[in-house]
């Protein structure tokens, strides 16, 4: 669900009492100020439970670092241990790599402040905190069940592929799905369902709109990120929107408010590298910012594929 200090670091571990294996990080934190609840189980619970732990109705001030109602387990359901889109089996494989949205290298403990900037409209965790280091151990330590749940098992649980329609987004045709399947869930104004009027212990079902919803920097934001969630996972239990529901309702959902995040104009450096359905520029092109919100997008892939063609080893000019 993100301004990111990003560093290429050595492979190392934290030590809580115990050790605990963070992969490229190396930190050394005393037993006195790290609690023993820096587990792999602790960092399953704040992704469960991210609202009540981290957010912003926490009793105590220090520990607001999510902005939202959200929890992580909104986008990545079952605490990450589902397969296929937004999973986090395969998160330990992916890190460290090489962001285009900061052009610097990013690992896991990076990607987490990302999702509490971005998606969950907070601020960045320290990254010798103990929440961190449970949340980046228990995430690491899917890579396990991934292994062990091997490459058939993944590929039959695997939802079925999103394919882009060749055409604009339907604002009005993504209202009336949103209506006919979503809005029993989240609301018929986005807010989602409140699990209690305690807002603390965050939603049932979570709002996709409005200030406790994901800002305008996050992933979820892009339109065909949003397609891809909502045609695998949406509504939850059914997954049997078609192509079309799906892209029209998440251009619906992105058009409506929410916050915004700072500085979004320094993202993605190289021009050249921002996805195409980002909903903010500047862009390395001159299609109206209405055509990466909402498409259509086959024309803009095709510009960037002729640009990169054009800049291979071996062409002229």
């Amino acid at each position: 669900m993100t301004a990111v200090v990003l560093a290429c670091c050595a492979v190392g571990a934290v030590t809580i009492g115990a050790t605990l294996t963070l992969g490229p990080r190396r930190f050394t934190l005393s037993r006195a100020n790290v609690p023993a609840i820096a587990t792999e189980e602790y960092g399953k619970r704040l992704l469960a439970e991210t609202t009540e732990l981290l957010g912003p109705h926490n009793p105590d001030p220090k520990m607001h670092y999510s902005g939202s109602g959200l929890t992580c387990g909104s986008c990545h359901l079952g605490t990450g241990m589902e397969p296929g889109t937004l999973g986090l089996l395969q998160a330990s494989e992916r890190y460290p790599r090489f962001s285009p949205r900061t052009a610097g290298m990013t690992d896991i403990e990076d990607r987490v402040n990302e999702c509490l900037q971005r998606s969950m409209n907070g601020r960045a965790l320290p990254v010798d905190s103990p929440e961190m280091a449970a949340m980046a151990s228990y995430i690491r330590s899917l890579g396990d069940r991934n292994a062990a749940m091997g490459a058939s098992l993944r590929k039959a649980k695997e939802p079925p592929a999103f394919k882009t329609p060749d055409r604009a987004a339907d604002l009005k045709a993504g209202k009336q799905v949103f209506s006919d399947q979503c809005a029993k869930c989240h609301g018929a104004d986005g807010a989602g369902l409140l699990a209690t009027a305690n807002p603390i212990h965050g939603y049932v079902f979570p709002p996709v709109w409005g200030p406790e919803s994901f800002n305008d920097g996050a992933g979820m934001h892009r339109v065909l990120t949003a397609a891809r969630f909502i045609k695998a996972r949406m509504p939850l239990g059914k997954a049997d929107l078609t192509n079309d529901e799906a892209f029209d309702v998440a251009a619906f959902i992105n058009s409506q408010p929410r916050p915004h995040m700072a500085n979004l104009d320094r993202d993605f450096p190289d021009r050249t590298a921002k996805p195409i359905d980002t909903g903010y520029g500047p862009y390395a092109d001159s299609f109206p910012i209405e055509q990466h919100q909402f498409g259509p997008f086959a024309p803009i892939e095709a510009y960037y594929k002729k640009l990169k063609k054009s800049k291979s080893p071996g062409k002229k000019g």
